[in-house]
């Protein structure tokens, strides 16, 4: 089956096929219910991979990729490479995403640069 290439402007212009409505009407019950329907515990415990996931933590803050990077004191690549998984995160590594999920701000705060007075 061929792939139809498409410009940004038709992508734009075309009708959403998601259903906002009823987006908007699913409740937690359901939720649930499609957890299980899935194979899903929804009472399960979060795993320490989830907290210390970089990319879950960068998105949680709003942070583009270069931004958190810096804000770490990582070069992007090293980041990219933690994030697909490609490379896995030193023990000091996974200390600092500890401290970024569970006090984001405060962290932030210890690591922002100092401009020279």
């Amino acid at each position: 089956m061929a792939k139809s290439k498409l410009t940004l402007a038709a992508i734009m212009a075309r009708s959403p096929d998601v259903d906002l409505a009823k987006v908007d009407a699913t409740t937690e019950q359901d939720i649930r219910r499609h957890m299980v329907e899935d194979g899903y515990d929804p009472d399960e415990a979060i795993r320490d991979e989830d907290i210390i996931s970089p990319s879950v933590i960068r998105k949680r803050l709003g942070m583009s990729q270069r931004r958190f990077a810096d804000a770490i004191h990582v070069p992007v690549a090293t980041l990219q490479n933690w994030e697909q998984g490609r490379t896995p995160m030193d023990p000091s590594a996974r200390a600092l995403m500890t401290i970024l999920a569970r006090e984001p701000q405060a962290a932030l705060r210890a690591l922002a640069r100092r401009r020279a007075a």
